[in-house]
Order: structure tokens, then sequence, then C-alpha cells
């Protein structure tokens, strides 16, 4: 245990300033991600969810983001899931990525809202048909006696709808509506850069932070 502290890595590849930036933090991830993508980072999309109960008291997962516009950024779950039922009553989130290979790291926070179920049926659809059983058979966050039970509620879910499954009313999307939104550039000695867009008044304001 004593050993941990003293693993570090220095972060040296690029630099990041306000006058590079866009001026819009949505165009600035566009840009960040499309570098993202053409890097072939492993699970590129995988990002960590914050959310917190009524009473304040935090949870974190690893999650997948499905899409991002100017109007926020998108994911899907089980509405009874942990987090779901944290949004439901708090319903204010935030989303962390952390790029390692490119230094980089990205904080967006904000409001949380369902997205229409048109746009929840059409995303289920789109999945894997074992990803559409999955999200029908998995009572997730819930606790269950085995793997075996997870296993034949799936043989049981797929035998029910066969090759067409629907989509369950307990699963559906979420758009988190951005206020705040960090970009972090790892640089060398800790001296790292981070700009931050705040959304005052329907106007983004950007920022130096140190770090």
């Amino acid at each position: 245990m004593n050993e941990i502290e003293k693993i570090r890595n220095e972060y040296s590849q690029k630099s990041l300033s306000k006058r590079d930036v866009s001026t819009d933090p949505i165009h600035q991830f566009d840009t960040w991600f499309k570098e993202v993508i053409a890097s072939e980072i492993y699970e590129p999309t995988a990002c960590t969810l914050a959310t917190a109960s009524l009473d304040g008291k935090p949870s974190a997962r690893t999650i997948l983001l499905k899409g991002y516009s100017v109007d926020g950024f998108r994911f899907f779950t089980n509405y009874e899931s942990k987090k779901g039922k944290d949004l439901e009553t708090n319903p204010f989130a935030a989303i962390t990525f952390f790029w390692k290979e490119l230094e980089r790291q990205v904080q967006i926070r904000g409001r949380v809202e369902k997205l229409n179920e048109a746009s929840s049926d059409a995303y289920f659809k789109s999945r894997p048909i074992g990803s559409q059983i999955a999200a029908i058979a998995s009572p997730q966050s819930k606790v269950i006696p085995n793997r075996e039970y997870l296993e034949n509620k799936g043989a049981e879910v797929r035998e029910q709808f066969k090759n067409d499954p629907v989509r369950p009313e307990n699963w559906g999307g979420y758009l988190l509506i951005p206020d705040y939104i960090e970009f972090w550039q790892g640089r060398p000695s800790r001296l790292h850069d981070r700009i931050r867009y705040l959304n005052i008044e329907n106007n983004w304001q950007i920022d130096r932070l140190a770090p």
C-alpha cells in the first residue's frame, strides 16, 4: 500500500489555451471527440456518470454516451436503476470523460430530462437483439439470487418476444443539458491546463482555472 504514493506520470502531449478553443463548448467537445475517435481509443464513449439522492448521497458509475448535440448529452438506462431513482428526485448530474491516451479529461454538469418515447423507441430498436433482451430481463440494481436467475430470465424473454422485443416502459433515454463544461489537458509538473465554460443567462463565459 505504501507504494501507491510513488506512482507518478508526467503529461506532455499537448496544451490548451483560451485563444485556441471554440466559443461554444459543444463545438469544442466535438473537436476533441473526433480526435478521440481518430486515435482508436478502446471504449471512447465511456464516461463516469455521477448522481445524488434527494438527501445528497452521491453515486457514480461508468456508462456509455449515446449521443451529443447542441441540446446536450444523451444516455440510456433502466428508469428503476439507482441512477434512475436518483434522477427522479434530484434531476442534476455530472459526466466525466478521461481519455488517458490523450491526457485529457472533460467534466460536464447540468440538469437531466427524460427523452421522449419516440427517441427511446428508436434507440432501443437500434441495439443488438441481445442488448434488447437484456434491457427487458434485467431488474437493474435489484438483488438477484444468482447468475442462473439472470440467464433464465433472459431465455424467457427471448422465447416470449422471439426477434421482436418491445421497449419496456421502465427503460429509456436521458438528456443532460449542460450549464458547466470543463476541458482539462495534462501538462508537465502538474501545471495542467483547465478551460471552463459556464452558462450565464444562456451565454457561455470562458475562463482559465488554476490546476
